[in-house]
Parts: C-alpha cells; sequence; structure tokens
C-alpha cells in the first residue's frame, strides 16, 4: 500500500484537476491555479508555450515522496524512443509507440511509488482520457457555433496536457487547432483572415486529433494492463 502522504496527494492533484478547467500541465507544472476558463494562448506561461518545441517540466516537489530509482531500475528507454521493461519487471518489453515520448511520460512514472499498481500516474492518465473527450466535445460544439476564439482557446488547453504526457501527435494537431482558431496557418506565423477557410482547417484537425487520441489511448490501456477496459 502507498504512503499516506502519496495516497493524499493524489486524492489532492484528481480533486483539483476534474474540478479546475485547467490542462495537465498546468496542474503539474505550475504552483497556482486559475478557476477560470482556460488561458489565452497570449497569457500562457507553460512551458508548452514559452519555450516550442521543450516538454514541460514537472514540479519536482510533488515527487519527493516518490521514488524515481525503482522506476529506472525497472524501464529503460529503448533505442526506437519506446519505454523498456527490463528483465526485472514481469510484463516484458513495453512498446508504447512512437506517438508517445518515453523521456516525457516516465516523469509521470515516477511518481509512482507502487510499480505494480501504478495507482498515481494511472489517475493522471486516465483523468486525462476524461478531459480530452470533454474537451473534443466542446470543439464540436465550437465547431457549429463558428467560434474561433474558443476553438483556439480549447486547442491551446488540451495541448498543454498532452505535451505534459509526451502524446506528441495530439500534442502538434491541438497547436495547429490553437492556431487556426486565432486566424494563423499551421505554423502559427502567417495570417489568415478567413473565418471559412479557419473553421475547414480546425475541423479537418480535431479529427486528426481525435484519431490520434484513440490511438495513444490504446497503448495506455495497454501499458496499464486495461486493453479490455
Amino acid at each position: 500500500m502507498a504512503p499516506a502522504t502519496s495516497q493524499s496527494q493524489d486524492v489532492r492533484v484528481r480533486k483539483s484537476f476534474m474540478s479546475t478547467p485547467v490542462s495537465l500541465s498546468q496542474q503539474l507544472g505550475r504552483q497556482s491555479v486559475s478557476s477560470e476558463a482556460p488561458e489565452t494562448p497570449a497569457k500562457c506561461q507553460s512551458a508548452c508555450c514559452c519555450t516550442p518545441g521543450t516538454r514541460p517540466g514537472l514540479e519536482r516537489n510533488m515527487a519527493t515522496t516518490h521514488s524515481a530509482a525503482s522506476v529506472k531500475s525497472v524501464y529503460s528507454t529503448g533505442t526506437d524512443g519506446s519505454i523498456v521493461q527490463s528483465e526485472d519487471g514481469s510484463a516484458g518489453a513495453l512498446d508504447l509507440g512512437a506517438d508517445i515520448d518515453a523521456a516525457t511520460f516516465e516523469q509521470i512514472l515516477e511518481m509512482d511509488d507502487d510499480e505494480e499498481e501504478r495507482e498515481f500516474s494511472r489517475s493522471i492518465v486516465y483523468d486525462f482520457f476524461t478531459q480530452a473527450e470533454g474537451t473534443f466535445q466542446k470543439m464540436d460544439s465550437n465547431l457549429e457555433k463558428r467560434d474561433l476564439e474558443q476553438l483556439s482557446a480549447l486547442g491551446h488547453f488540451l495541448k498543454g496536457s498532452s505535451a505534459t504526457l509526451g502524446l506528441t501527435k495530439v500534442k502538434d494537431s491541438c497547436e495547429k487547432i490553437q492556431h487556426y482558431g486565432a486566424h494563423k496557418d499551421a505554423t502559427g506565423i502567417e495570417d489568415e483572415l478567413d473565418d471559412d477557410i479557419c473553421l475547414k482547417n480546425c475541423k479537418e484537425t480535431i479529427e486528426q486529433a481525435k484519431k490520434e487520441f484513440a490511438e495513444v489511448e490504446i497503448a495506455l490501456k495497454r501499458f496499464y494492463r486495461d486493453e479490455g477496459s
């Protein structure tokens, strides 16, 4: 059984995560969060926006009661970037695929006390599943409303959570949605003033992001041995 300190920490993070509309990267990487709607990209101070192309770092003081050494003794990064379980593990090689950055995901695993149950990281991952599904629903609703500003905010919101877990393809697609909603091209550099084109780009990219999310959801459930769920 995990120590009481880590259990209470798990409960606090999960309650905050489910009740406050902020991304997973904000939950894990910032000292305080807002209870308001998702921030606009211009105000974001998270690593996913401040340093393009760099994965957000996790707040290390959250993991002081967890043993990073125990994780590293069981897992290593394979030559293809996948997480591979060592001979000390019980499930053989675990390949999360090219769509999940192993180094980033290991930062989440370092918060686990029990390498078999992995209650802490599992709660983070499964809360992300719920968050992503709800965000996609909001994106569909705002597509119908032709609300590009909200689509941009939602893209930015889910981008941060995806980056924190190392879901590279989902993160990249959400970043494009953020740009399209802000009347930009996919790179966020060139202006695109035609609302119809921006909405079309958003719609296509949202569908792509949903497919990418479905793929990583399968991979992560396999990692947690929940293939049948």
